[in-house]
């Protein structure tokens, strides 16, 4: 037990002398307890931190998903880190793609469990939500100043002890039915990052490699931005990440990521 409990303890120099990364993670910022890593991250940006800079706590009192719900995580049960980066305008909207694709990776290597992408920015095992990811910059004008991606993933989590997520999320160790290093999560999920951030930098297409993983297609679905309803079928994805969605009358319309709900 002692052991296992090594091998899950989180610290600025475990995870840099574990890490196999040109970028992501060369600089790590560790808190036991934040408010927030995407709070963090924005401080860190305006105060000139490297690109790549990883923040990542135990604990977050004030822990947020998209559409700022409060993502649920008890101490030393997930990971929750946050992503400095500074982008190209033409790359932006792609980031979600790059950390989808590293979650997932990252996961199957660890682990051997097979994880699907939900459009547009969450990762499941059987259906049930195990890690989310929330994207944000900073723009002016043409220029971007900085982005930040969030990710969290549920590894030790219980979450049949959590009522609000108890019928939608599961974790790691629920799945596996014994505990997970989240260090060696971690270290899986960091080094992916780094790998398809080069590539996207490098102008390689990554789309498809995130298509290939979304249960989405196919599927009818209702989707909410605000007080807009639309229904139909997730009949694609563009290169952007955009879902295409055919309509009953055979219209197809282009829903951007954003702010949206989805739901079968």
């Amino acid at each position: 037990m002692k052991k296992a409990m090594e091998t899950d303890r989180l610290s600025t120099e475990s995870i840099r002398g574990a890490i196999d990364t040109k970028l992501i993670g060369r600089n790590i910022l560790y808190y036991p307890t934040t408010a927030s890593t995407m709070d963090v991250a924005k401080q860190a940006a305006k105060d000139g931190a490297a690109e790549g800079t990883v923040i990542i706590a135990d604990r977050q009192t004030a822990g947020r998903g998209r559409l700022k719900r409060e993502w649920l995580a008890p101490t030393g049960s997930s990971l929750l880190l946050s992503i400095l980066l500074y982008p190209e305008p033409e790359i932006l909207r792609r980031l979600t793609m790059v950390a989808c694709l590293a979650v997932s990776r990252g996961i199957e290597q660890v682990t051997g469990l097979k994880a699907d992408i939900k459009w547009p920015n969450d990762v499941l095992i059987n259906n049930r939500k195990v890690s989310g990811i929330l994207s944000e910059a900073d723009i002016s004008g043409d220029s971007i100043r900085y982005a930040i991606v969030g990710i969290a993933i549920n590894v030790n989590l219980d979450t049949n002890a959590i009522p609000e997520i108890a019928g939608t999320a599961t974790s790691l160790s629920m799945e596996l039915g014994r505990k997970v290093s989240r260090l060696k999560v971690l270290v899986a999920l960091l080094n992916e990052f780094d790998s398809l951030y080069a590539a996207l930098q490098r102008g390689e297409p990554i789309c498809q490699q995130w298509r290939q993983r979304l249960e989405t297609i196919g599927r009818r679905v209702t989707v909410r931005c605000g007080d807009e309803v639309q229904q139909g079928y997730a009949e694609d994805v563009d290169e952007n990440g955009n879902l295409l969605l055919r309509h009953d009358d055979g219209s197809l319309s282009t829903i951007a990521a954003g702010d949206v709900t989805l739901r079968e």
